[in-house]
C-alpha cells in the first residue's frame, strides 16, 4: 500500500544552556495540523516520549545465529579432519603431509582475504547503510499525531508489529499555549531525535513546536520540501484498525502500583526462562489482591497494594510478558498502572497514569501473534447494520465535537445507542475513529488523508469471507435465544461442504461478541485466540441480515 508523504523541512530538538526546543515537521499533504507551546512538565514528557522510542525500536520476533563463519571454518578444516583421518597409516607422512596441507590452506586463506576484503568491507558497509534507512523509515512510518480540543496524541507501532504504543499529553502538560489546529497528520520522526530528547531538562525553557509555517511555504520555495514514498505493507496498516476494536472487548480491569510492576519488570531481569510455558498467570479474586505466577518457576507476586475489584474470580494467562519491560521507563513517574486483560492468549493494555498524560501500551496476544495476522478483533467488535445516513449523522457529530461517548452522540443524533455503536465500529474499522481505553470516549483519528481499500484489508482474513459466502448461498439457520442480564445467545447450524456445524455465540448488550463455541476444527484448535471461526461469524452476519 503506497503512501506519499511530504515534509517541510526536517524535524529537530535544539538544545542550548539556557533553552530547549522540539519542532516536528508534518505532513504537509495533508489538512493543516499543527501546535505551538511551551513544556511545563519537561521531566515527564522526556521519559514518556523515550518509552514511545522504546515501542518503536521493539523486535522480538527470532533471530536465529549467524553461522556463516563457522560453515566457513568447517569447509577449510575438512581437508584437515580428512588428512589426519587418512594419518593412521603412515604416521610420519601423514604428519608432514598435513603440515604442507596446513602451511598451504593458511597461504590460500590469506590471499582469500586480502582479494576479499574490499568486498566484504564495502558489504557491511551496505548492510548497515540499509538497516539506518530502513530503521529511519520505520521513524517515519509509526508515528501518527493528532490533536484535539484537549489534548494531543501520538500512536505509534514495534517493528514486530505485536506491541502499540499512545501518548496522550493533555495541555496542562504546557504552561503556554499559543496556537493549534486540530486534526491528525504524520510527522517527520527520525532515529536521532531520540538522542536529542535526552537533553530535556527541567531548568531549560522548552517550547514544542508542530509546525505550522509547514503549510504557508510558497511555490518558489520547494527545494525546502522533502518528500517521502513509501510502500507501507499491509499489515502495518490492518494493525492501527484492530488495536481499537481489541480496547472495547470486555475484560478484567484493575490497577498496579508502580512498585508491583517495578517487582514484574525486576524478575523478568533477572531470570531468562530455558522452557516454556513463557506466560503469565493473573489470580483475580474480588477485594483481594492481584496474584501474579510467572512460569515455569511457578514463582508468585503477590500485589499487595493493588485489590482487584471485579464482581467473580477470574484466572487469566498471559503470552509475550517481556514486552512489559518498555514500562520500566515510566515507573517513576508514574501514580499507577490500569491494567486491561481481555481473556487467555488475547490482547492486553496497560495504561501508565503520569498525572497530566497517559501512556497506553497495548500488546497482542503473544509476540508472534501480531496485531495484523492472528488477532481479527475486528469480527468480535459490534457488527450492527446500519444505513449510509445514520453514519453520516453518527460522523458528521464527532466531526463537530472532535470526541465523544455512544450516549452523548446517541442523543446528539435522535439514533439508539447500538446503531452509534455500529456506525462507530464499523468507521474504527475504516481508520476514522479510535476509541479511547483511558476515557471511554470515541476520537476522531483518520488514519490517512485518503480512503483506504477496506476491501484489501478486510477479506485478507479468509474466515470472514468464507462467512459472508456461506450466508449468500444460504446455508445458515439461526436460532435466537433472549439471556437477562447478559443479552443474545445465537445458536445455529451452518452447513459446510461436507458436515454441519453448530456455533454457538453470546452477544452483550453493546453489541459485542462475550462469548463463543464451536465444534469445528478452528475453534478446536485456536478456541478464540485468532478471533471467531467463519461459522460464528457467519451466524452473526445471518442474524444481523435478518
Amino acid at each position: 500500500m503506497l503512501f506519499n508523504y511530504r515534509y517541510s523541512g526536517q524535524s529537530q530538538v535544539y538544545s542550548n544552556a539556557t533553552a530547549a526546543g522540539i519542532s516536528f515537521a508534518p505532513d504537509t499533504h495533508r489538512d493543516p495540523t499543527f501546535f505551538v507551546g511551551k513544556l511545563d512538565k519537561k521531566i515527564a514528557f522526556r521519559e514518556a516520549i523515550s518509552a514511545l522510542h522504546d515501542v518503536v525500536v521493539s523486535d522480538l520476533r527470532f533471530k536465529p545465529k549467524d553461522k556463516t563463519a563457522y560453515k566457513e571454518w568447517a569447509a577449510q578444516q575438512e581437508a584437515v579432519w580428512l588428512a589426519e583421518f587418512m594419518g593412521a597409516y603412515d604416521k610420519q607422512a601423514a604428519d608432514q603431509r598435513m603440515e604442507a596441507l596446513k602451511a598451504e590452506l593458511q597461504t590460500i586463506s590469506a590471499e582469500k582475504d586480502r582479494v576479499m576484503s574490499p568486498f566484504y568491507k564495502a558489504r557491511k558497509n551496505y548492510f548497515d547503510y540499509l538497516y539506518q534507512k530502513d530503521r529511519d523509515a520505520w521513524f517515519v512510518l509509526d508515528p501518527v499525531i493528532s490533536v484535539h480540543p484537549d489534548e494531543m496524541f501520538f500512536e505509534c507501532f514495534s517493528q514486530d508489529e505485536s506491541t502499540y504504543g499512545k501518548l496522550s499529553a493533555s495541555y496542562n502538560v504546557f504552561k503556554e499555549v499559543n496556537e493549534f489546529e486540530c486534526g491528525t497528520t504524520n510527522i517527520d520522526y527520525s532515529a536521532a531525535l531520540y538522542n536529542e530528547f535526552q537533553k530535556i531538562r527541567d531548568y531549560k525553557e522548552t517550547d514544542f513546536k508542530i509546525d505550522p509555517g509547514g503549510f504557508q511555504v510558497q511555490t518558489s520555495q520547494e527545494e525546502l520540501y522533502h518528500e517521502v514514498k513509501i510502500d507501507l505493507p499491509d499489515s502495518w496498516v490492518r494493525g492501527f484498525l484492530q488495536v481499537s476494536s481489541a480496547m472495547t472487548l470486555p475484560a478484567a480491569t484493575f490497577d498496579l502500583h508502580p512498585m508491583d510492576v517495578y517487582n514484574f519488570c525486576l524478575w523478568l531481569r533477572r531470570f531468562k526462562e530455558k522452557q516454556g510455558p513463557r506466560s503469565i498467570r493473573f489470580i483475580l479474586e474480588p477485594d483481594k489482591p492481584v496474584r501474579a505466577i510467572f512460569e515455569p518457576w511457578n514463582h508468585e507476586i503477590v500485589c499487595a497494594r493493588s485489590l482487584y475489584r471485579g464482581p467473580q474470580r477470574r484466572e487469566i494467562r498471559i503470552w509475550g510478558r517481556r514486552r512489559l519491560l518498555i514500562l520500566e521507563r515510566l515507573i517513576p513517574i508514574a501514580k499507577k498502572f490500569t491494567v486491561h486483560l481481555t481473556g487467555n492468549g488475547l490482547p492486553s493494555f496497560y495504561i501508565a497514569d503520569l498525572g497530566d498524560m497517559q501512556f497506553t501500551l497495548g500488546l497482542s496476544g503473544w509476540t508472534a501473534n501480531d496485531w495484523s495476522r492472528a488477532g481479527q478483533f475486528d469480527l468480535m467488535a459490534p457488527r450492527a447494520v446500519v444505513d449510509d445516513s445514520a453514519k453520516l449523522k453518527v460522523f458528521a457529530d464527532l466531526k463537530t465535537r472532535w470526541m465523544g461517548k455512544p450516549e452523548a452522540i446517541a442523543a446528539a443524533t435522535g439514533l439508539d445507542k447500538a446503531t452509534v455503536l455500529g456506525a462507530l465500529g464499523i468507521y474504527t474499522q475504516a481508520g476514522k475513529v479510535i476509541y479511547d481505553l483511558h476515557t471511554g470516549f470515541y476520537r476522531l483519528r483518520e488514519l490517512s488523508r485518503e480512503p483506504l481499500p477496506l476491501e484489501s484489508l478486510r477479506f485478507s482474513n479468509p474466515q470472514e469471507a468464507v462467512a459472508n459466502e456461506l450466508v449468500q448461498k444460504k446455508k445458515v439457520e439461526v436460532k435466537e435465544q433472549e439471556l437477562p442480564g447478559v443479552g443474545i445467545q445465537l445458536k445455529g447450524n451452518v452447513k459446510g461442504d461436507y458436515r454441519v456445524y453448530h456455533p454457538v455465540i453470546v452477544i452483550d448488550a453493546d453489541e459485542r461478541l462475550s462469548e463463543a463455541h464451536c465444534d469445528c476444527s478452528f475453534y478446536n484448535t485456536n478456541k478464540l485466540y485468532k478471533g471467531p471461526c467463519e461459522h460464528m461469524l457467519a451466524l452473526r452476519i445471518a442474524h444481523a441480515e435478518k
